[in-house]
């Protein structure tokens, strides 16, 4: 019986390590086959195999042809713009929404919790020929403020992440400074919102990642070719007549690099912020 409980045993820890190697193979063999062809010729590319190692991994030719022909420079310098205001705004509505949720009590308050949690569920693809509309009467397609305003929507991830963190900060500190005269938005602002840099920083990530790889709404709503994002600048590679692969994955591998540098830079500071909001002390 211990035999046969320790071949059990055996034969689900080797499932759990093959299962382990197979999902990091599904996640590293396409960023390979990327790296690897943004480094080949047109000539390698149309002669070679995707796995097959280019001729030389010095080769930039690539990457400046990208930079240039796609401005990708002006799709960085665009897209900067953007996520600094929506950012900024995010943070600041995010932030507040959960703190009068969190710390006041009134009618409707649980209704409005769960019409956040509604919102979430519905996919935004499925709302955009209203926004569109809404957009188009306006006057905000084709502008970059307009397409800040389409991205500046309540960010329910971040408001659900502040409302955790607020569950640890205990009350006692707003009804202190209110005793010492102070107001609500002297609370929030001078003693609540320094002690959400955790939050903050987990917020900045997630959301600045879902703009920086933003498409479709860039796409939609900006279609003049200064308005161009960083996401956009990639498909003038494409076309009805074939698609230019080594110089798409030498601007992927552009746009992967400054993301990829701040996560590495802010991680701790992240996952901090994910566990000081995932406990409620």
């Amino acid at each position: 019986m211990i035999k046969k409980k320790k071949g059990l045993s055996l034969i689900f820890e080797i499932l759990k390590y093959v299962s382990l190697v197979l999902a990091a193979l599904c996640a590293l063999i396409p960023v390979c086959v990327c790296v690897l062809t943004a480094f080949k010729t047109n000539e390698e590319y149309a002669s070679t195999s995707v796995l097959d190692l280019p001729q030389s991994f010095f080769n930039f030719d690539n990457f400046v042809t990208a930079f240039q022909k796609a401005n990708m420079l002006r799709g960085f310098l665009n897209t900067g713009l953007v996520l600094i205001v929506v950012l900024t705004a995010s943070i600041f509505m995010g932030s507040m929404l959960a703190y009068v949720l969190n710390r006041f009590k009134f009618p409707g308050r649980a209704l409005v919790q769960n019409l956040f949690m509604f919102a979430a569920l519905l996919p935004g693809i499925a709302m955009q020929v209203t926004i569109y509309q809404i957009m188009y009467s306006l006057g905000l397609v084709n502008h970059l403020y307009g397409y800040m305003i389409v991205l500046m929507g309540t960010d329910i991830i971040s408001i659900y992440i502040f409302l955790q963190f607020f569950e640890n900060l205990p009350v006692s500190l707003d009804e202190s400074a209110i005793m010492d005269g102070c107001t609500y938005f002297g609370v929030f602002f001078k003693i609540l919102f320094p002690l959400l840099k955790p939050a903050i920083m987990t917020s900045l990530l997630l959301k600045g990642v879902s703009v920086y790889n933003e498409y479709y709404a860039s796409n939609l709503y900006l279609q003049a070719p200064k308005l161009k994002t960083i996401s956009t600048a990639l498909y003038t590679f494409t076309g009805p007549y074939g698609n230019q692969y080594n110089y798409i994955c030498a601007g992927v591998l552009i746009t992967i690099a400054p993301i990829l540098i701040l996560f590495l830079v802010f991680q701790k500071r992240v996952y901090g912020g994910m566990a000081a909001g995932a406990v409620k002390g």
